[in-house]
């Protein structure tokens, strides 16, 4: 199956969670009262899981749009940089490519 563009890993894995439940849910109402307990503590424990993994999946996405944004600045700073002093910029460059330059020669 093949991921749908703007939904992770962890989106689709929910929503077969809320299937799995609501499945689960018409199972035990079409059965009656017979279902019992052992559902209900199972019902339960599910519908927790979610709710952790959907709390767990806010936090990683204000993580990634924090990580992004530092990202961002960092971009940002190092164009700044290399348009004050582009002579400068180059050599550094230069220096830090040249011990790999000279490596790849042995």
């Amino acid at each position: 199956m093949r991921e749908p563009t703007g939904e992770s890993a962890l989106d689709l894995a929910m929503k077969r969670l809320d299937r799995a439940v609501a499945a689960l849910e018409q199972r035990l109402s079409s059965q009656g009262a017979e279902g019992g307990g052992l559902f209900d503590q199972d019902q339960s424990r599910l519908a927790a899981e979610l709710e952790r993994a959907r709390e767990r999946e806010r936090e990683l996405a204000a993580a990634g749009a924090e990580a992004s944004a530092a990202l961002g600045r960092a971009i940002a700073e190092i164009k700044s940089a290399l348009a004050e002093h582009p002579t400068e910029a180059l050599e550094a460059a230069a220096a830090a490519l040249a011990p790999a330059a000279e490596r790849e020669e042995v």
